[in-house]
């Protein structure tokens, strides 16, 4: 009898450990494949989207995942893919009426030729307006300005897209919708629009004011440049003015419901409004004959909404093999139930996992791990791990979740893959005919990321922490 009994139990160990030396097999392979495709894109051996491409497939060929579940990671930011193709259609459909060179024109004029006026006025013009649009949104719809502006002034624009990507990543915490990833945390805690102004805001003033100190040594030769007859810029004429027109009516229609459209009693999410401006918009330029719908889907930037898709399958390979979720275990042993330290340490740590993982899925990942911590040390409720949980969080705990919102969104700032609109300033500068190299974008990175998590770090103890 005892021996059965043995025997028995025996035969139910073998499949649990072979359940578990699966588990352990698959999450490195998962850990490796990521680890992987960010050296590849670091040292550039190949195409940041052939690198995430093939390691996504490895995922589906070595049974990590089926390609319906790849889908399915995909599918749980549709609506950022869906907000990205829309505002690219958007925005490519208006190319042919010359906008944005006459724009660009207009800005240097007022710039007076003048590198550090210009400079000043890209800080200017694109931290109001992400302060209510989210950024890699507010980088499609301004960066087309830049390339003809650096033209005129004789200045590479490489550098200008990159202090716009500083700026939209930095000024996206000014506002609770301003940066996919502060939405995220936000919503995650309850935390109201005007509740975050009160109490966070100043975080990204402190941010975008570091970018100004610093970009006379970021940014020196055009910080320098001046043009001495403003009169030999070209001055380009606005082609199709009434088509234009009418466009302008629909970029309206889209700012604004991107703005209002998920507070109106049927909510409207910002991936439905800039699709129905790219259809709105392609119709426009189909039937006025300024372009045709091929040519437009044609140049829409497909690398880069390749690349987010990959993106999401291999933080999902790291998910779905309890990688991500063996991490918030080790935090817990680090941590302890210091939350001033854990806050702090919390901040750094965030900031340089962004630095190299884009912040949306980054920080899709994180908040159930934090939320997990702060259940299993004894500060919350379990009542908190409900999604649907509405109620308010304990204060001391929040410090934890901030430091998370600004260590995801500055360290976004770090390098070339860190966030979503880093991505997109890529794909716009490739499509002008230069390519950002990921040494370059680093070389202005790391030392603003450096700067502002350190900010950030003495905002955040005298403001929460002491």
């Amino acid at each position: 009898m005892k021996l059965d009994t043995a025997e028995k139990s025996l035969q139910s160990v073998k499949p649990n450990l072979l359940f578990s030396s699966m588990e352990n097999w698959q999450a490195i392979v998962a850990t490796v494949t990521f680890i992987s495709v960010i050296f590849l894109i670091m040292t550039e051996w190949l195409h940041l989207v052939i690198a995430a491409f093939l390691g996504a497939l490895i995922l589906v060929f070595t049974h990590i995942m089926t390609l319906n579940e790849a889908i399915g990671y995909i599918s749980r930011s549709h609506a950022t893919l869906g907000l990205f193709f829309g505002v690219m259609v958007l925005v490519r459909a208006f190319e042919p009426t010359k906008i944005f060179e006459y724009l660009g024109t207009q800005i240097v004029i007022l710039a007076q030729g003048k590198g550090k006026r210009l400079l000043l006025a890209i800080v200017g013009i694109t931290t109001p307006i992400c302060a209510v649009l989210p950024n890699a949104t507010t980088v499609m719809l301004l960066a087309p300005l830049l390339p003809p502006m650096a033209a005129e002034i004789g200045v590479d624009f490489v550098p200008l897209l990159i202090l716009m990507v500083f700026v939209a990543n930095s000024a996206g915490l000014l506002t609770l919708v301003g940066d996919p990833a502060t939405f995220i945390v936000g919503d995650a805690v309850n935390i109201s629009f005007v509740d975050y102004l009160l109490q966070l805001s100043f975080g990204g003033i402190l941010a975008i004011g570091t970018i100004l100190i610093m970009l006379p040594w970021l940014f020196p030769k055009t910080w320098r440049k001046e043009l001495d007859n403003l009169e030999e810029l070209p001055h380009p004429q606005i082609n199709h003015p009434r088509i234009l027109a009418v466009g302008a009516l629909i970029v309206a229609f889209v700012l604004v419901f991107f703005v209002v459209g998920e507070s109106l009693p049927i909510p409207i999410s910002p991936a439905t409004v800039a699709l129905l401006g790219a259809a709105l918009a392609l119709l426009l330029a189909h039937h006025s004959n300024i372009d045709s719908v091929n040519n437009i889907l044609r140049d829409v930037d497909w690398s880069t909404l390749i690349f987010f898709m990959c993106t999401f399958v291999l933080i999902g390979g790291l998910e779905k093999t309890g990688v991500i979720k063996g991490l918030s275990g080790v935090l817990a042993v680090i941590l302890g139930k210091n939350i001033a330290l854990g806050s702090l340490f919390l901040l750094f740590f965030v900031g340089l996992l962004s630095s190299v993982i884009p912040n949306i899925p980054l920080v899709v990942a994180m908040v159930p791990l934090l939320k997990q911590y702060v259940v299993n040390i004894g500060l919350a409720a379990p009542e908190v791990l409900d999604p649907n949980f509405q109620g308010q969080f304990p204060p001391v705990v929040l410090p934890l979740f901030y430091a998370m919102m600004f260590g995801a969104t500055l360290g976004g700032n770090g390098t070339l893959v860190g966030a979503s609109s880093n991505i997109v300033a890529a794909g716009v500068s490739e499509l002008h005919g230069r390519r950002i190299s990921f040494k370059t974008f680093l070389r202005y990175g790391i030392p603003v990321m450096a700067m502002q998590l350190l900010v950030a770090a003495l905002y955040m103890t005298f403001r929460f922490l002491i």
